[in-house]
């Protein structure tokens, strides 16, 4: 993207804007994961955009919301007696799960309308950023997809957790995407290390397939199993990695494998994060590597310890939270890595 194709007044505002939905995704992400930690996505059992922004006002209301609830497959097997206090719970955290998204919604529609009005959009700006609200689209489709798999006639108590991580991985997307528009209006020069470029493109990806394991773990409740380090059970590789029932599928539906291969990844990106940062030491990206290096160090120790703790609320949130951060990073790294720029009028 060209910087100085849109004046620097425009650029102020629209990275203002991306920094607005940028932190509104993120907090998105955050709630995402607790509603699913504490099993609350099956709550609301119908998707309405419009009428579903307010929640029951009333106790009859709060009673009809329960009736629907009371026909899933996780009340019946899983939850069956809880109270209605219980359910306003859960159904809390899915609720403000979906109006976050609605207001994410609001916010790129309405910044994107405004800027178009002010013609701010020249130098193919308009169709990126039309782009980024229409993938905001998607993720909401994705987001009642991956709900409308543990409701109605099946025997889940979940989501399905390939639903689940395509529905995260589409939000870490659109957060990477955000990001790269947002250093690309700065008009900063870019690093322009060729040299560095590979490592940090295999990072980026290295991370972001981490990412979308550990999506499958939690999709599974995999990190609530097996939570003992470095051994998986006593075992350098869980005897239950295939398992007879599922198996090839146990790569992506067993506790065992899923969470071993999360490992496993962990440990290479660390291997090589390290290496990359004493590698380019000195150089144009010495820091950027350096950074990414500690980050992944900090998320590696910390998923650790999520482990060993049986992946409790709290710090597993920390762990998804760090893990968006790690990939934002890995995010700038590759940007930098890109040919320099001439730096944009301030």
């Amino acid at each position: 993207m060209a910087a100085n194709a849109i004046s620097p007044v425009a650029a102020r505002w629209i990275r203002a804007w991306l920094i607005l939905l940028g932190l509104l995704v993120y907090a998105t992400i955050l709630v995402g994961g607790a509603t699913r930690l504490t099993d609350s996505g099956l709550s609301i059992t119908e998707w309405q955009p419009v009428k579903g922004a307010l929640p029951p006002l009333d106790q009859a209301s709060w009673l009809a919301e329960f009736d629907k609830y009371r026909e899933t497959t996780q009340y019946k097997l899983q939850n069956k007696g809880m109270s209605l206090a219980e359910f306003q719970f859960i159904y809390g955290w899915e609720w403000g799960h979906r109006q976050l998204g609605r207001f994410i919604g609001l916010v790129a529609v309405a910044g994107l309308a405004v800027f178009a009005a002010r013609r701010w959009l020249g130098g193919g700006l308009g169709w990126k950023l039309a782009g980024l609200v229409a993938l905001g689209g998607l993720q909401g489709a994705i987001g009642w997809w991956m709900v409308a798999s543990g409701i109605g006639d099946t025997d889940r108590v979940s989501v399905a957790p390939y639903r689940l991580m395509t529905h995260f991985s589409l939000a870490l997307l659109i957060l990477c995407v955000i990001t790269w528009l947002w250093l690309s209006l700065r008009g900063a020069s870019r690093g322009g290390a060729p040299e560095g470029k590979r490592v940090a493109i295999l990072l980026l990806a290295l991370v972001f397939v981490q990412m979308a394991a550990g999506a499958l773990v939690a999709g599974l409740d995999a990190g609530r199993s097996y939570n003992d380090w470095p051994l998986m059970a006593g075992e350098l590789v869980p005897s239950r990695y295939i398992q007879a029932d599922l198996g090839m599928r146990s790569l992506f539906e067993g506790r065992a494998a899923t969470q071993f291969n999360h490992r496993f990844l962990a440990y290479i990106l660390w291997g090589l994060s390290l290496w990359a940062a004493w590698r380019y030491r000195g150089g144009a990206l010495a820091r950027s590597f350096a950074v990414l290096a500690a980050l992944v160090s900090a998320q590696a120790v910390w998923g650790i310890l999520t482990l060993l703790n049986s992946a409790p609320l709290t710090l597993a949130l920390v762990h998804q939270g760090l893990g968006v951060i790690v990939t934002l990073a890995a995010v700038h790294l590759t940007w930098q890595a890109g040919a320099s720029r001439t730096p944009a009028p301030e």
